[in-house]
């Protein structure tokens, strides 16, 4: 019953009655230290106290947790060094981590926490130390890794086709060589060589991302757009399609092209997830998700409808006209692939003026033209330039959250030699064998002094101007003093009591 009373209290929009009742409720408990604290029980979810507290996005909870559990070292004037207790917030040996919890949630308002001390300075260390160099060896061995596979396609095995033509519109020359044809000399063995590392590291992003699936669930591993769900669902397809060409390439199938470039395209967009890296570059790959899988697939349901419409219409009125005059509407599946050209504006409307055109084309182009052109291309940038805008506001925070997810995901995949816990054992400090993270504070003591005098002073200007509102005679001169005043704080333009105290507090910043 209490472990359930904290946990409402956590959620409880009055913050300073819920942090009384939790200590009230504290101080009756008999077992405050080990495992059976009211505090370390979890609810249905797996979720303590705690991290329920950071999940709501509870800040005032979770500050008032954090004092509770820092121990002060030791302090000398302004400066005081203080251990703060990672038991909950280190995901080093916690199975559901707290700082997945908080970058996966909806809420903005779970990730500020991520700026608030301990968290803001353990994800910097952890990520100084061991995230940003091990993400860059990442995305160069993958870079290089790509560049292999691409090498691959390009020289695959070929040879020169013996067979007839058997249309006059078929234009293939090359075909694909069998399996016991397409290793034979020295460079096909050194293409084996660049093939078999394709397809080993395909099989070690299946190895590393099922797990992950498993473990976190389908749902949030690919719909979490900062934990990278959208670049999980590409390396996956593309690691797919490496299989499918082996198989096809095994087997001596014609048409390993299709899976063969559905590759070479996936593999090289996932090159956009280690742009998370970079502080630069890190908020567009989000923007780019966010307009790709709200306003684009939103607009491509539209899209397809006017497409399949049209194109419909324009195969009907050239079935009956002559295709080697005007080919681009020569069946059905080309009509589509033209009519989308046509609605990007990729080309201009075709048309050969040697013969004459069907009427209704010019009146179905023109309807086109206008949906299209006019309206729907222009509807499609106004959505993306919204959504830049919503996403520019809080791209420091995705792209802080965009590292802790990169930070924990490198922890839980790289061994433990590689990757050593975080902060400093509670042993070296008689604190038991919790680990505690070193923080260095200083506290200016003249800082609540000058707050006060900044309130004074802007009470001061505030009476000032009450006054000079009531007599409108000289309103418009102290209108134009405070002007004066705004621009500059000499000894010329200032001559009231408030004024002067803004100088003095200026020279003593």
């Amino acid at each position: 019953i209490g472990n359930t009373v904290l946990h409402i209290l956590v959620l409880q929009p009055n913050k300073t009655f819920a942090c009384h009742m939790y200590s009230l409720i504290l101080s009756y408990d008999r077992n405050k230290e080990g495992s059976g604290s009211l505090e370390l029980i979890p609810n249905n979810e797996g979720l303590t106290p705690f991290k329920l507290a950071g999940v709501e996005g509870n800040t005032v909870m979770f500050q008032y947790l954090m004092q509770k559990r820092k121990h002060i070292l030791w302090s000398f004037g302004p400066l005081t060094t203080v251990l703060y207790d990672l038991t909950e917030i280190d995901s080093w040996a916690e199975d559901q981590s707290f700082l997945e919890l908080i970058v996966s949630t909806k809420k903005r308002e779970a990730r500020q926490i991520l700026d608030l001390t301990p968290v803001k300075e353990l994800v910097s260390l952890k990520w100084n130390m061991y995230g940003r160099p091990y993400f860059c060896f990442l995305a160069i061995f993958y870079i290089l890794y790509m560049v292999c596979f691409t090498m691959c396609c390009v020289y695959r095995p070929l040879k020169p086709r013996t067979g007839n033509k058997t249309s006059s519109r078929d234009n293939t020359i090359y075909v694909q060589k069998m399996l016991q044809e397409s290793y034979t000399t020295y460079e096909d063995e050194l293409r084996l060589v660049g093939e078999l590392i394709t397809v080993i590291g395909a099989v070690v992003i299946l190895v590393l991302e099922i797990p992950d699936i498993l473990r976190v669930g389908a749902a949030k591993y690919f719909g979490q757009t900062i934990l990278g769900g959208p670049f999980h669902v590409i390396v996956i397809t593309y690691a797919c399609m490496i299989l499918v060409t082996m198989v096809m390439r095994l087997t001596s199938t014609t048409g390993e092209v299709v899976p063969m470039s559905f590759a070479l395209v996936l593999g090289w967009c996932n090159v956009m997830y280690f742009a998370r890296g970079f502080q630069m570059l890190g908020p567009f790959t989000i923007m780019i998700q966010k307009m790709i899988f709200g306003d684009l697939m939103r607009f491509c349901w539209l899209m397809a409808v006017v497409i399949l419409g049209f194109a419909s219409a324009f195969y009907i009125i050239f079935q009956t006209e002559n295709p080697e005059n005007l080919g681009q509407f020569y069946n059905y599946p080309m009509s589509l692939f033209t009519t989308f050209e046509l609605f990007l504006t990729i080309i201009d409307g075709p048309a050969n003026y040697d013969v004459d055109l069907p009427f209704m084309y010019s009146v179905v182009y023109f309807a086109f033209a206008i949906i299209a052109t006019l309206l729907m291309l222009n509807l499609l940038i106004a959505m993306m330039g919204d959504t830049h805008w919503r996403v520019a506001h809080e791209r420091d925070e995705l792209w802080r959250a965009q590292v802790v997810a990169t930070t924990v995901m490198l922890e839980r995949k790289l061994p433990r030699c590689l990757w050593p816990r975080s902060g400093i054992c509670g042993l070296e400090y008689g604190l038991g064998d919790r680990w505690y993270l070193r923080v260095e504070d200083r506290v200016d003591p003249n800082k609540h002094r000058m707050m006060r005098y900044t309130e004074a002073f802007k009470a001061q200007d505030r009476e000032n101007y009450d006054k000079g509102l009531e007599n409108p005679e000289i309103n418009g001169n102290i209108l134009y003093k405070k002007e004066l005043s705004g621009l500059s704080l000499s000894r010329s333009t200032s001559r009231t009591s408030s004024h002067r105290g803004w100088e003095i507090l200026r020279r003593n910043t």
